[in-house]
């Protein structure tokens, strides 16, 4: 039979998605299953790593009761960042996998910081020091559970351990290795000196391949249970973020992707390596190497849904119907909220300042104003932090960035991409393509079995249509850059009030 179907598999924080591509990037069939995820107490965040292939078994079960097994070639995996699972030497996890909310090593930072040197860190790893990645979590382990960390054999992020559990190998893509800050970016390796501070060796971490490579075939056992063909390709592919880049073609010049999602990350393609405090630096998924210039804002739709419940208390089911009265409103207020403006650091901030303890603020409010001023202010607040970002990114780069394509939930408001695209004075076009990180998964398992000679002829090639395009309109970009100019005031002014709100509020939970 022809093998010509490929599957990207996108192991997300709440769901695994198995989904079928012919060569133009068409989904064929498709497979989920949910994921639960824990909090069993303020700041930590796990998941079960058993429920993570559980939900992929279930995802491909789906998927192969759709489709023929023997028609697919390959199949590669995007998985969540920065979530890990520690596992002893028999490859059975020691403890929950910690999810990259978790927010329990905010001190490990610090002393990461002090010990290895917080610019140093940042050179190695592409990664300004946060409380994102796991490197710090592991340190945290070895404080408060030496137990544990005692029986620690194996380190897995999720792609590698799915990559275990469907080949038997110890294997995973430096695409996935490099966001949990395990990576050396320039050589490629794992940084044995920084991963020694936390009192691990680098025999500890998986073998490590570049995306759009083989990293084994489909076992016996993990056939019967999902009902792929033994023998089938596993590719290389990477992080959920990066796949999404190569889903929408990052590699065509001049593009960043945007993804308004829970969060909006959006990242240009480099070839040389460059660290700036205003992106992390992220392994593209492509075979020919480069790099992701990436930011991240945690609050993007779901700043948008908690002002639906919290602040509008909409009522269940009510929900889309107001979000389309809020499309009106907003449109019907104008640039500027009629002075309200919003700082969406409702969960910290990353990209640019990074700070864990930042706090959003709405600010200019008076009594003319209604829920329309404060939905807007809230897309601009969005659209302006993405501006500074992309204009920095594309700094750093040497590239001149002229145009976005937008995914996620977001990107089918028009307003916010008018927004965006007024605010940014770039392009803004929709991609047709709704999965793009199984997408780009599926891009670097149709170079795994050689359907293309490279991950970007893939890309390329099965990258979905541009649908609508908004283009910035002269006056009101020229609107939007003077704004900008107050907006990017705010959080320097606010940076020092906002500390000692929250040193009040430390020494209130000590009393």
């Amino acid at each position: 039979m022809l093998q010509d179907i490929v599957v990207g598999i996108d192991s997300s924080t709440t769901a695994t998605k198995a989904i079928a591509f012919d060569r133009q990037g068409r989904a064929l069939a498709e497979g989920r299953a949910k994921i639960a995820l824990a909090n069993p107490q303020p700041g930590h965040f796990e998941q079960d790593a058993l429920e993570w292939w559980s939900s992929l078994v279930s995802a491909l079960t789906s998927l192969t009761s759709q489709i023929a097994p023997e028609r697919v070639a390959a199949i590669a995996i995007s998985n969540q960042r920065e979530t890990f699972v520690p596992l002893t030497t028999q490859g059975v996890p020691v403890r929950p996998g910690t999810v990259w909310l978790d927010e329990r090593a905010k001190a490990e930072v610090e002393e990461l910081a002090r010990a290895y040197g917080a610019e140093r860190i940042h050179e190695v790893t592409g990664k300004p020091c946060d409380v994102t990645p796991c490197l710090y979590r592991l340190q945290w382990m070895r404080k408060h559970e030496p137990e544990n960390f005692a029986r620690f054999g194996m380190i897995t992020e999720v792609h590698a351990y799915l990559a275990y559990r469907l080949t038997g190998s110890f294997v995973t893509s430096t695409a996935s290795a490099d966001p949990a800050a395990f990576l050396d970016m320039k050589t490629m390796e794992y940084a044995g000196e920084l991963l020694g501070h936390t009192g691990l060796s680098v025999s500890q971490f998986p073998s490590l391949f570049r995306p759009g490579s083989v990293l084994g075939h489909v076992s016996d056992e993990a056939a019967r249970a999902t009902g792929l063909k033994a023998g089938t390709i596993v590719g290389a592919a990477g992080g959920d973020g990066q796949c999404a880049g190569t889903g929408v073609n990052v590699f065509v010049a001049n593009r960043a992707y945007v993804n308004l999602g829970t969060a909006v990350v959006s990242g240009i393609y480099a070839r040389d390596y460059a660290v700036e405090r205003a992106f992390r630096t992220m392994t593209a998924v492509s075979d020919k190497g480069g790099y992701i210039y990436e930011s991240v804002l945690r609050t993007g739709s779901f700043l948008v849904e908690w002002m639906l419940k919290t602040m509008f208390q909409t009522p269940p089911g009510k929900e889309k119907e107001l979000f389309n009265a809020l499309e009106i409103e907003a449109n019907a207020v104008g640039i500027g909220s009629g002075g309200v403006m919003l700082l969406p650091y409702w969960a910290g901030v990353m990209t640019p300042h990074w700070n864990a303890q930042a706090r959003g603020t709405i600010t200019g409010l008076n009594a003319s104003h209604g829920r329309g001023h404060v939905y807007r202010a809230t897309l601009e607040g969005i659209s302006l932090e993405q501006t500074i970002a992309t204009n920095r990114a594309a700094e750093a780069s040497g590239m001149e960035v002229d145009h976005y394509v937008a995914i996620g939930g977001g990107s089918n408001s028009d307003l916010w991409c008018q927004i965006l695209a007024d605010a940014s004075g770039r392009k803004v076009a929709r991609s047709a393509t709704v999965e793009a990180s199984a997408l780009g998964a599926a891009m670097a398992a149709a170079r795994a079995a050689n359907w293309f000679g490279s991950v970007d002829e893939a890309s390329a090639a099965m990258a979905g249509q541009l649908t609508d395009v908004f283009n910035p309109e002269k006056s009101a970009s020229a609107r939007y850059s003077e704004l900008l100019k107050i907006y990017a005031d705010l959080w320097p002014t606010m940076a020092a009030w906002n500390a000692r709100l929250v040193d009040f509020l430390d020494e209130e939970k000590t009393r």
